[in-house]
């Protein structure tokens, strides 16, 4: 049986690691995870996300951006989220999800994000 998500990847471009651990790491303050030696040459960087789960950034080429699929990022409490919206160069609020606050981002590649936390 399914126990839960153990990750969550995300496509980026070649090259591309020290930029995602720009946004992940220093932006969103996702701990960097050292890849397994075996995987080290196909590149990408893994964060640890939360308590147990974990999103993993792979190199794609030729590489397309994930606009409507994305990974929802649960962010503590609402001023955690407004702090990191405020540091974020483009965020779209929205109000569809009833008992939850919050928006969209985009990664540096152009990948989708969101990131919520209950409202209340």
């Amino acid at each position: 049986m399914v126990e839960g998500i153990d990750h969550v990847q995300l496509a980026c471009p070649a090259g591309s690691e020290d930029s995602a651990r720009e946004f992940y790491g220093g932006l969103l303050g996702l701990p960097e995870i050292e890849k397994p030696e075996p995987l080290r040459a196909r590149g990408g960087v893994w964060f640890a996300c939360g308590h147990a789960q974990q999103l993993h950034l792979g190199v794609e080429e030729p590489f397309a951006p994930a606009r409507k699929a994305h990974p929802a990022l649960l962010i503590s409490d609402v001023g955690s989220l407004e702090a990191l919206a405020a540091r974020l160069p483009s965020v779209q609020w929205d109000d569809a999800l009833p008992g939850y606050k919050r928006f969209y981002t985009e990664d540096p590649f152009g990948n989708r994000l969101e990131l919520l936390t209950k409202a209340g």
